[in-house]
């Protein structure tokens, strides 16, 4: 036997749909991130602490040489650092503030990831003694090489 619901019944239920996916958990970013480092850099290790203290989980593969790792994962050896790391289905290359890649992962777009080329002073793990850094630029990583600047720094 089938029973008619009254309009007012239809609306309370779809309110309570929409109330329960509002309550509902929101999907979290990834955050478990595999690092590939050498074993002597000291930098890179002050990075994965810095990602570490930004709540990141982090599991590091220590590698002789990250050139096989970084052409796999599309970064051009222009924009090469000491270390590179994947988090999401995103490349991460050198010293990229954990904001920077909480900013990547929650809106998503068509990249390949981003990346701080070389080590400029002042980005995780790049601090000096005196805490002053030059300023700094990430890169977004387009599909096909390109960049365009993510955020700025310093």
């Amino acid at each position: 036997m089938i029973v008619p619901l009254s309009r007012r019944a239809l609306l309370a239920g779809g309110a309570g749909a929409v109330t329960a996916a509002a309550c509902a958990p929101a999907r979290r970013p990834p955050t478990e991130l595999v690092v590939y480092k050498t074993p002597t850099c000291g930098c890179c290790t002050a990075w994965v602490n810095h990602m570490r203290g930004a709540g990141f989980d982090v599991r590091i593969n220590e590698l002789p040489d990250l050139r096989s790792i970084r052409g796999a994962h599309g970064v051009p050896d222009t924009l090469a650092s000491c270390h590179t790391a994947v988090v999401g289905g995103y490349v991460l290359e050198g010293h990229v503030p954990a904001g920077d890649a909480r900013r990547l992962l929650a809106e998503r777009p068509q990249a390949v990831g981003l990346t701080v080329p070389g080590m400029p002073p002042g980005a995780p793990g790049m601090e000096t003694p005196d805490g002053q850094g030059g300023p700094y630029e990430t890169l977004l990583i387009l599909r096909g090489g390109g960049t365009r600047v993510f955020a700025r720094h310093g």
